[in-house]
């Protein structure tokens, strides 16, 4: 089959088993700290994206940081992804850390890319075939990266925008953790919220680890802010705030980014 261009942020399952022989389709496998022993089945082709120890600054205290344009470059390389590469991504939760992968290759300059709507779950579900899980052993891609501005927010930047109130901050954790109603998963890490940000659950946008249909995605965000407002969605880890900058481009918003160090930076160097 000739090349394809993936116009939309999502793709359904029945689309990717359609598009299975694409000539430059590349299928990423984006599950969080996924062990090839344990979780033996993968989508046909798909190719392990490794976020903790290959696809983040390792170095940085905290965790999941966004790599180096070198870093990032290499890496993909090394999953033999090229230039012209269609990338669709998926993880086991539904849309998790998929939403992350498809951040990070949109803000490195490759537009190509889409998250797969349900992820695993949805393909499984769906009876199509899985095969045993492999390191990918290909040859090397050209793919360049090419840092785009205004996609990723740091800390320094960040305690700015929530003094300033020059963006709209919306926090992807759940209620409770942003009410400080239970303690954070991370051990050691205190209780709050970035001043200045309201609150949307990332699982709000979700039915089943699916995308609620556009109608309801737009009602959500339509509730917080305006089309015209710079938004930056943060979280705990800078996870699940790319459930909220998926959700918001469905939903034409176009002022938006993340912020790398969200919370659990936050939580850290800013006392209560």
């Amino acid at each position: 089959m000739s090349n394809v261009v993936i116009e939309q942020p999502v793709v359904p399952v029945d689309w990717l088993h359609d598009h299975l022989n694409v000539d430059n389709l590349v299928i990423l496998d984006g599950t969080m700290s996924k062990v090839f022993d344990r979780f033996p089945s993968q989508i046909p082709k798909a190719r392990y994206f490794d976020i903790k120890n290959k696809f983040s600054n390792v170095l940085d205290p905290f965790p999941n940081a966004f790599p180096s344009t070198e870093q990032f470059e290499k890496e993909a390389r090394a999953l033999g992804i090229n230039k012209n590469s269609a990338i669709v991504v998926y993880d086991d939760k539904g849309i998790y850390s998929s939403a992350r992968v498809w951040w990070m290759f949109k803000a490195f300059g490759h537009l190509n890319v889409a998250v797969l709507d349900g992820g695993f779950p949805a393909w499984t579900n769906a009876k199509y075939p899985v095969e045993p899980m492999t390191p990918f052993s290909g040859p090397l891609g050209d793919f360049t990266a090419q840092l785009q501005p205004g996609k990723m927010v740091y800390f320094k930047e960040m305690k700015t925008i929530s003094t300033t109130q020059t963006h709209k901050i919306l926090d992807a954790r759940s209620a409770a953790r942003f009410n400080s109603q239970e303690p954070e998963p991370r051990a050691g890490l205190r209780m709050g919220t970035i001043p200045n940000s309201a609150n949307l659950p990332y699982e709000d946008l979700l039915e089943e680890g699916v995308l609620k249909p556009n109608e309801q995605l737009h009602k959500a965000f339509e509730a917080l802010v305006n089309k015209d407002d710079e938004i930056v969605f943060s979280c705990g880890s800078g996870i699940t705030a790319c459930v909220l900058a998926l959700g918001a481009e469905l939903s034409g918003y176009k002022n938006i980014k993340v912020y790398d160090g969200s919370w659990t930076e936050w939580g850290t160097l800013v006392k209560a």
